[in-house]
């Protein structure tokens, strides 16, 4: 009896555990609404100089990958200045290189990716704000491209400002409505071609029963 209550009781355990294991395959992709509620992680970096203290800053060096939800920063180094209470991220500096800028990059509730390249990289975590400065370009999927000496862009609300600089005004780009694909020639698409409707099949004549009446003599 116990070695079939114990079988028993695994049994149920496993379909426990492939239940929730389903049920974590079932959510939705984070989007920026739930980025700022992510914890932040450090997935790469070559070296680390710092602690995990309140008020202190830690500074990572080498392809350095920071992901919060959908957002991620890339960069040559990244120094992290946690808050002066206790130990969440108050903001991050991203800076690089010539050959490989700091980079942010993050995927809004309508599953749009937006991307942004900049000499420095400022992310205020407690407002969700990436300040982008030096040769500053944003792109955002399915809406345009934004340029300029210093890009504001809120990670949370998508609303974005921009100031120009010794580099040049600030530029921006829309993208038009998409409208429907016509052929090369320019005239409108033939419209398609409703098969023809077979006939009924014909069916044979069934011949009249004969009458039953009596026949007059």
């Amino acid at each position: 009896m116990t070695c079939t209550a114990s079988s028993i009781r695994a049994r149920k355990m496993l379909r426990l555990s492939l239940l929730a294991t389903g049920l974590l395959l079932l959510q939705p992709a984070l989007a920026k609404q739930d980025d700022r509620n992510q914890p932040i992680h450090v997935v790469h970096a070559d070296s680390m100089d710092g602690y995990n203290e309140p008020n202190s800053v830690s500074t990572f060096t080498g392809s350095v990958l920071i992901t919060q939800g959908t957002m991620k920063l890339t960069g040559q180094v990244a120094k992290i200045f946690t808050a002066k209470e206790d130990t969440s991220v108050d903001h991050i500096i991203v800076t690089g290189t010539a050959q490989k800028r700091p980079h942010i990059e993050q995927i809004d509730d309508n599953g749009n990716l937006m991307t942004g390249d900049a000499d420095q990289l400022y992310y205020d975590n407690v407002n969700s704000i990436a300040i982008l400065t030096g040769h500053a370009v944003v792109h955002q999927q399915n809406k345009g491209d934004s340029s300029g000496a210093k890009l504001t862009y809120n990670t949370n609300t998508g609303y974005m400002a921009g100031e120009s600089g010794n580099e040049g005004p600030v530029s921006m780009t829309f993208l038009p409505k998409q409208k429907p694909i016509t052929p090369k020639n320019g005239a409108p698409a033939p419209a398609p071609v409703k098969p023809a409707t077979k006939p009924a099949p014909h069916s044979p004549t069934t011949p009249a029963p004969a009458s039953s009446a009596p026949t007059k003599g």
